[in-house]
């Protein structure tokens, strides 16, 4: 489960930001989880409760917004989202596929008292 030394890490980032911004407590914590990023949202959600007992997030909500994968394929086009991770154009069939997006694991914003 990579999921816990990844939270691991995010709240070495929340805490950094925290004291930057002299934060007396962390609201909210909003993440950008892409659907190939290798992350499990629930799994990532649950490292996130166990994680932040005796920190500034202790009561923290966590907000994941999943980012569907996305590819364009170079042959006609066409983009798509897809549903599965089968690397075909649904149009044409070809294999030459471009990654749009679903690759995502970003910080979007951290809410604190101050």
């Amino acid at each position: 489960m990579h999921e816990l030394s990844i939270v691991a890490n995010l709240f070495e980032i929340l805490n950094q930001k925290a004291k930057e911004k002299k934060a007396k407590r962390i609201l909210s914590v909003t993440l950008q989880v892409g659907r190939l990023s290798g992350v499990v949202p629930e799994l990532l959600r649950s490292s996130f409760d166990i994680y932040k007992q005796d920190t500034l997030a202790h009561n923290a909500d966590l907000v994941i917004q999943e980012v569907p994968f996305k590819v364009r394929c170079l042959a006609c086009g066409t983009e798509m989202t897809k549903e599965d991770f089968i690397m075909v154009c649904d149009r044409c069939r070809s294999t030459e596929l471009e990654i749009l997006q679903g690759t995502e694991l970003f910080l979007l914003k951290m809410d604190v008292e101050a």
